[in-house]
């Protein structure tokens, strides 16, 4: 993976680290958890709206035992949020990814996921 720059909130570059690592290090997402807000505010086209950081770490989990590397395309940075587009290579190939991340107290507050649901599906994403 490409890392984020250092121009990202300080909740990204573990965010990311933390999607590639692996599901037997990611666990029950102790890593994860102190980077969301208690409150999470989740949008993807798969899962739809979610609300809470609790079932946001059990909804990722998925992705993160079936994901390669994530090779960064672009980042844009704001003083409340980011927006990332990457490739996540999974078992049958890269599928697009776009996030849009608002953060609060250091926390990321709101994430909305963009992707190609099919297509995810059938390059191996669970």
């Amino acid at each position: 993976m490409t890392v984020v720059s250092t121009a990202a909130p300080v909740p990204l570059p573990a965010y990311y680290r933390i999607l590639t690592g692996g599901i037997d290090a990611y666990g029950e997402g102790r890593d994860l958890a102190p980077l969301l807000a208690d409150d999470l505010d989740f949008e993807g086209p798969i899962a739809g709206r979610v609300t809470g950081a609790a079932r946001f770490l059990q909804g990722v989990k998925g992705f993160i035992a079936n994901v390669g590397t994530i090779d960064l395309i672009q980042e844009v940075h704001g003083p409340d949020g980011s927006a990332v587009l990457y490739d996540a290579q999974l078992p049958r190939g890269g599928v697009r990814f776009a996030e849009f991340f608002t953060f609060a107290d250091g926390k990321i507050q709101r994430l909305h996921l963009h992707y190609d649901p099919a297509d995810y599906l059938a390059k191996g994403g669970a």
